[in-house]
């Protein structure tokens, strides 16, 4: 175990620049993650760090945390308490930080409930949907350009260790036509959330090998989605609003693919 105190060590200026530069982050397929819940998480779905970070503050479970990560082969590193603060990016600092690879993994040629995020540009939105699929146990998330960076700190903290129990994967709508159309052993329906468009959820078969399109906040989903889709589902708004938030609105929807199919 080694002991790092300056705050410009080139190690501590790496990892900040992962937690602050999206192009940092793809360039070397890593992410980081703070805290003991999510590092908990990491280890827990047998997610492997390159190295780990601890400070005195670090509690007893925390420490449980480090020595975990050190037996999976993990580089560890004890730093003071002003150097961890210049790494966090909470209001207080829970004594410890992971690096971690960006795990993306094949996809599945036999999956029937699919996630497409198309155009989410919130942090804190993005995050709370891969939250929700995986609690609805979505099998993929598919992400074509255009989306806020999924391993951006904002959006790991909201997803609260959803990253490490997803597929997630990068691609464009060409690929994702031809996976949910051709190289899956059921043809996906590729169904489009759309306010005040197509027909209400509560009327939808969602029991059918499916792929839910969540657009975007402001301006919905983007023009090569809404050419590529088979239908549109809308949820029906009595209070006359013009549209739902985007992560309630992947809430309501994934949650109704699990009420319907609890019935097969």
């Amino acid at each position: 175990m080694a002991e790092i105190t300056s705050t410009h060590n080139p190690r501590i200026q790496r990892v900040r620049t992962l937690l602050n530069q999206r192009s940092a982050r793809d360039e070397e397929k890593a992410f980081v993650v703070e805290g003991v819940r999510l590092c908990e998480e990491a280890i827990i779905t047998g997610c492997v760090p390159g190295e780990a970070y601890a400070s005195p503050a670090l509690s007893a479970r925390g420490r449980k945390l480090i020595d975990a990560a050190q037996e999976k082969g993990a580089e560890i590193f004890d730093v003071p308490e002003h150097v961890m603060e210049s790494l966090s990016n909470t209001e207080t600092s829970q004594g410890i930080l992971m690096v971690l690879p960006q795990d993306t993994r094949p996809l599945a040629l036999d999956t029937d409930f699919v996630l497409i995020l198309d155009q989410i540009r919130d942090p804190g939105n993005m995050g709370t949907i891969l939250r929700s699929a995986a609690s609805a146990d979505v099998q993929a998330v598919l992400l074509p350009p255009g989306n806020t960076d999924v391993f951006a700190p904002k959006v790991v903290r909201s997803g609260m260790g959803a990253h490490f129990r997803l597929n997630l994967n990068f691609c464009d709508w060409p690929q994702i036509i031809k996976y949910c159309k051709e190289e899956n052993s059921s043809s996906l329906h590729l169904m489009l959330a759309e306010s005040g468009e197509g027909v209400s959820f509560w009327k939808t078969d969602m029991q059918q090998p499916l792929a839910l399109v969540i657009g975007g906040e402001a301006e919905g989903a983007s023009p090569e989605a809404k050419l590529s889709i088979d239908s549109f589902v809308n949820i029906p708004m009595p209070g006359k609003f013009e549209s739902l938030n985007a992560a309630v609105a992947a809430g309501i929807l994934l949650f109704e693919v699990v009420r319907q199919r609890s019935f097969k």
